[in-house]
């Protein structure tokens, strides 16, 4: 018997509604301008304290002790997925949440909008956390001026201010890729690579990113 059939037997409906609060990061460290408290230690939380009074808290390893995750193996970890068994990227979650209907082949990427300064420098990799509504706009903009790079279609659809998808639908792809976020700013918009493999699908794929970058 694995871990999930044992889930499946314990498991029971719920009479009512659930809602799962998620603490991420919240944690932090002490620091001497706090008294070497922790910011949440510091912190004024009577919100949270009577939330708290009616739940069940716990702190969870969403992988494994020394591993920390990204926000898709977190997730999957958070609902009862083992990350390490199934490896699926923050593209296809969100791409899945926004209601796309991803077909086999097809290659779902997390984006942000970001800020470049003239040089093509990183200024800000959230464009300022820009409205919903503006993200919108910019994605059906850029929906309407990039159909196809090739022979392949290229779908993109906003979430929540910054964010948004791109899906890759044609013949020939596959990842993984490097990713195109330096992760800090003041550096230009890494070229997105095959990441471990050498496969002409990987490289067919990172050629489509970087045609649509332009």
């Amino acid at each position: 018997m694995n871990l999930n059939s044992v889930y499946q037997e314990l498991t029971s409906k719920p009479q009512g509604k659930i809602a799962l609060v998620v603490m991420d990061g919240v944690g932090d460290i002490a620091i001497k301008e706090n008294n070497y408290l922790t910011p949440l230690e510091a912190a004024k939380t009577p919100n949270l304290d009577l939330l708290a009074k009616d739940s069940a808290q716990g702190r969870m390893i969403p992988v494994a002790p020394g591993i920390t995750p990204g926000s898709g193996p977190g997730h999957l970890g958070l609902f009862g997925y083992d990350p390490l068994e199934y490896e699926v990227g923050r593209g296809v979650i969100e791409a899945l949440g926004l209601g796309i209907e991803l077909k086999p082949g097809d290659v779902a990427a997390r984006a942000n909008f970001c800020t470049l300064d003239e040089n093509g420098i990183v200024i800000d990799r959230r464009a300022g956390r820009i409205p919903t509504e503006i993200c919108e706009k910019l994605c059906d903009m850029l929906s309407k001026k990039i159909k196809k790079i090739g022979d392949v279609e290229v779908i993109i659809k906003p979430g929540k201010e910054h964010r948004f998808v791109v899906v890759l639908r044609g013949k020939g792809m596959e990842g993984p890729l490097t990713d195109a976020d330096p992760q800090k700013v003041g550096f230009p918009i890494p070229p997105v690579e095959p990441k471990g493999t050498k496969s002409a699908k990987a490289k067919k794929t990172a050629k489509i990113i970087a045609e649509l970058y332009k």
